[in-house]
């Protein structure tokens, strides 16, 4: 293996472990999937989003698209 699959590797392994303390020790806005939350505006019960709240949204979804279409189609995308 290369240098740079080690080195992804590590960086899955250290995700892991810093997503494994978070969950296990039950403190609220401590995982990834709360971090996100919070960055898109889904935290403290905001009922109408604002202009760059929206745009938060659109850019993180557009880049999931594209990740994903990237991703499954060998890097034509």
């Amino acid at each position: 293996m290369s240098a740079w699959t080690w080195l992804w590797l590590g960086w899955g392994v250290y995700f892991l472990i810093v997503e494994g303390v978070a969950l296990f020790n039950s403190k609220p806005g401590d995982t990834l999937s709360e971090h996100v939350w919070a960055f898109l505006g889904y935290s403290g019960g905001v009922r109408y989003p604002t202009g760059w709240t929206r745009l938060r949204r659109f850019l993180v979804l557009a880049f999931l698209a594209w990740l994903t279409v990237h991703l499954l189609t060998g890097g034509l995308f």
